[in-house]
């Protein structure tokens, strides 16, 4: 499957690996940086291409925000956990829990840009808890040159693997891209619940902070990781 993910914020919290430890299913660790775990507010724009057909404005094009984590595997891989994902078309959140069995929420969202302010919104419609929701804004600066990002911007940005869980059984699916071009951004406004419906606590003081114009992207199928 083809996406691309446009305008998108990356927002980084610092957890106790032992609290996010206790949301993951068995078969995957917290992999801690630094000494903590890292949980991630990612709010964007998704659009799905297929090679075989044009896109459809409507159906193929929208709002999405996730809140991940990172782990590794019993195979010694690692990725993105999913604790929740939040998509504003109903059809895509029905597409994605039965293929590749992701805990996606059905939500009213909007994103805009005015000048170089991003604002995301999102309010939950299904399946329960409705009513959670998200509003962030932010303001974008100037691209990060190569040698500005540190080894923490790239190990929480650069991440080529996701995983679930299906008959009890974890399995991951490769996501294909170039780098992403990051630049800075500041938080102008942050009210978010999706982080604590998760179970994680609420977090802890002001967030990291990347933006990206976005990228292409390329989904493979889910596979089993290998037991070791």
């Amino acid at each position: 499957m083809g996406h691309r993910w446009d305008t998108l914020t990356f927002l980084h919290w610092r957890y106790e690996p032992a609290v996010v430890q206790a949301l993951l299913p068995p078969g995957l660790r917290v992999e801690v940086r630094d000494g903590s775990a890292w949980v991630g507010l990612v709010p964007f724009v998704l659009e799905v291409t297929r090679p075989d057909r044009p896109p459809l404005p409507w159906l193929s094009r929208f709002a999405e925000t996730n809140v991940r984590t990172y782990v590794t595997a019993d195979d010694g891989s690692t990725g993105v956990w999913f604790l929740s994902l939040d998509a504003a078309r109903l059809a895509a959140v029905l597409a994605a829990h039965a293929t590749y069995c992701l805990p996606y929420f059905w939500s009213k969202m909007a994103v805009a840009r005015v000048g170089d302010v991003m604002t995301y919104r999102a309010r939950r419609r299904w399946p329960a808890p409705a009513g959670v929701s998200s509003e962030i804004a932010v303001r974008v600066g100037n691209a990060f040159a190569a040698n500005d990002l540190t080894d923490l911007d790239h190990w929480l940005t650069a991440r080529f693997r996701l995983y679930s869980v299906h008959a009890c059984r974890a399995r991951f699916a490769l996501a294909s891209h170039a780098p992403w071009p990051l630049h800075r951004a500041e938080v102008l406004h942050l009210d978010d619940q999706l982080v604590a419906a998760t179970g994680l606590p609420p977090p802890d003081g002001p967030p990291l902070v990347h933006w990206s114009p976005g990228v292409k992207v390329r989904v493979g199928a889910l596979r089993p990781v290998a037991r070791s």
